[in-house]
């Protein structure tokens, strides 16, 4: 018996009638579908289809309109696209009763518009070099006292907090959520996204939830799993969460930050080097090098909504501009100087509405053509990076717009080096199609300023 009879047998004995399996689109959504025991062990050997629409649409299920889209719409029918699940993504759901396993699109694979295949890539590219990653996600989401169908008859207005008030790191607040706190805790640990810390952050209901550092590709992996089953957590508790860069202009936005180290063939941090200033070794300088020139250039992988915009503002916790500091948190780019097993970057850059695949993809993208090219990210900022941006060449400082930062990304030659000219000509398209719908639609800021005087 080989190993996948093996499997599906283990399944049998256990009772499972199915198995759930999803995938991660372009705006980092979790889709995906049960099947039952048979076709599961068909496609653990042979692979199978699912329609590319998943690719071809939007975050609203409306269809990609528009000549550049070339990659999938009504002009190719929506044909099937071949993807293979991914064997050691599996996880138990209790609550369903049944496994879960994670697929990825794969065309010969290499499928040109997944997001899974476009930071696996990246990861091959840093290991012929001679590296591996270790790297960690960290989120800050919003909780409400309301449901799906609540937000909605609200119209997204006057919505009641899981907790009142501005209240960062309150012991009060988690210990009277215990239940609440020490239950998603215990959740995660069961679909192997553990998280080393969870606090409520400053905001009515805001929490961070910060996942262990895992090697390679499962940083990200655990990072879809958690953005989405974490939102199943509290629909169960008749709760809703948010991810939204920004959900209130009376509150700071909610990050996605990117912690990472790489390590030689031996599983030593080239990050560190104890016999420079913090510690920061010559890679790890060429690495703040290319994050400092390339962050700006590949954002919309970062920050890849209208929404993500109203966080990057100066003052609000968030970066404005491709700046690096050791051990500053007004700086996009922050040292963590340390020992030689904790030496590491965190980039501050990306919002919690990101999708976990690209954004990786874009950091250490730009990370792995710092060390190419050797790049000198300049001295560090001492002190408040925002009252210093005045001084910075303008290739440095953030697009402010998602419409602004699509066409430098669609420009830029190291993008399509990097993530391929199919990818970077389909991401570009539906972040334009994003500013379009915005603009399609009539907001209360709109309402409220016209609607009487003029």
């Amino acid at each position: 018996m080989d190993e996948l009879e093996k499997k599906v047998s283990e399944f049998r004995e256990k009772g499972v009638g199915h198995v759930k399996i999803g995938f991660t689109d372009i705006d980092g959504i979790l889709r995906g579908k049960y099947v039952d025991l048979e076709k599961f062990y068909s496609l653990l050997k042979k692979g199978g289809g699912f329609c590319d629409c998943v690719l071809g649409w939007d975050i609203d299920d409306q269809l990609y309109e528009g000549s550049d889209n070339n990659f999938t719409g009504w002009h190719s029918g929506f044909p099937d696209a071949q993807y293979k699940l991914i064997v050691e993504s599996e996880r138990w759901l209790d609550e369903e009763d049944c496994p879960f396993f994670l697929a990825e699109f794969a065309l010969d694979d290499d499928h040109p518009i997944c997001p899974r295949t476009r930071l696996r890539k990246i990861l091959e590219e840093l290991s012929d070099a001679g590296f591996s990653v270790l790297s960690g996600f960290e989120y800050e989401f919003f909780v409400f006292s309301e449901s799906s169908w609540s937000i909605r008859e609200k119209g997204y207005r006057d919505l009641r907090p899981l907790t009142p008030g501005n209240f960062g790191y309150s012991i009060l607040r988690n210990s009277s959520e215990a239940k609440n706190f020490s239950g998603l805790l215990d959740f995660c640990r069961t679909i192997s996204c553990d998280l080393e810390g969870l606090h409520c952050e400053t905001g009515p209901g805001v929490w961070e939830a910060a996942l262990k550092a895992s090697s390679g590709i499962e940083a990200a992996d655990r990072a879809s799993l958690f953005k989405t089953f974490s939102k199943v957590y509290f629909q169960r508790q008749e709760q809703i969460s948010t991810f939204m860069a920004k959900w209130s202009m009376d509150y700071p936005g909610q990050s996605g930050h990117y912690h990472f180290s790489l390590l030689d063939k031996e599983g030593t941090n080239v990050f560190f080097d104890g016999t420079k200033e913090s510690s920061i070794s010559e890679l790890q300088l060429n690495a703040l090098g290319g994050l400092s020139k390339y962050l700006p250039v590949f954002l919309p992988m970062l920050a890849p909504t209208i929404n993500s915009y109203t966080r990057l503002v100066k003052g609000a916790w968030a970066p404005t501009s491709s700046t690096w500091g050791v051990d500053n948190r007004t700086a996009a780019i922050r040292v963590i100087p340390g020992s030689a097993s904790s030496q590491r970057i965190e980039c501050r850059a990306g919002g919690a509405d990101g999708n976990p695949y690209l954004a990786g993809a874009a950091i250490l993208g730009a990370a792995l053509l710092g060390i190419r090219e050797k790049l000198n990210p300049g001295d560090p900022i001492i002190g408040n990076a925002y009252e210093q941006e005045d001084s910075l060449s303008s290739d440095l400082k953030f697009p402010t717009s998602l419409g602004e930062a699509s066409d430098r990304f669609e420009s830029s030659n190291q993008a399509r080096d990097l993530f391929g000219s199919d990818f970077v000509d389909h991401f570009v398209m539906t972040r334009r199609w994003e500013v379009s719908e915005y603009h399609r639609h009539v907001n209360d800021w709109q309402l409220g300023r016209y609607f009487e005087v003029i």
